[in-house]
């Protein structure tokens, strides 16, 4: 399965989102990044252009809610149905609230590497079949 995992938004500190590249990778995943700085439009159009199973969001910055309102947005504009995800610094009390905008799963704040690989092992198992 390939995983597009993607830092929007003006937030430059990608250290987390390349050991969870480096997880995924190890777990059998392909993963494509697409490096710091990216609108939420890039980000789709990368996922398109890469045909990739699921899209991973990293947020550090505190607009994870309006990072994914857009998200949802761009994606219904472009008619893309690809699950999506949400990680970073996103505190507990907006996990909910990012899964009812359109986020398949958000991970609050100190989520291990290792939930966030059995979780997509679990989902894409479930998608296989």
């Amino acid at each position: 399965m390939k995983v597009l995992l993607s830092k929007p938004g003006l937030d430059g500190h990608d250290v987390g989102v390349k050991v969870l590249a480096h997880g995924l990778i190890e777990a059998g995943f392909e993963v494509v990044y697409t490096g710091l700085r990216k609108s939420i439009e890039e980000i789709v159009q990368m996922a398109i252009d890469h045909k990739v199973d699921a899209i991973g969001l990293s947020i550090l910055s505190g607009t994870h809610l309006v990072l994914a309102q857009k998200m949802k947005e761009v994606m219904l504009e472009n008619k893309l149905d690809t699950p999506w995800f949400v990680g970073g610094n996103i505190p507990a009390k907006d996990v909910e609230k990012l899964e009812k905008i359109g986020a398949l799963k958000a991970f609050a704040t100190s989520t291990k590497v290792s939930e966030v690989v059995d979780y997509f092992n679990e989902v894409f198992d479930k998608m296989e079949r």
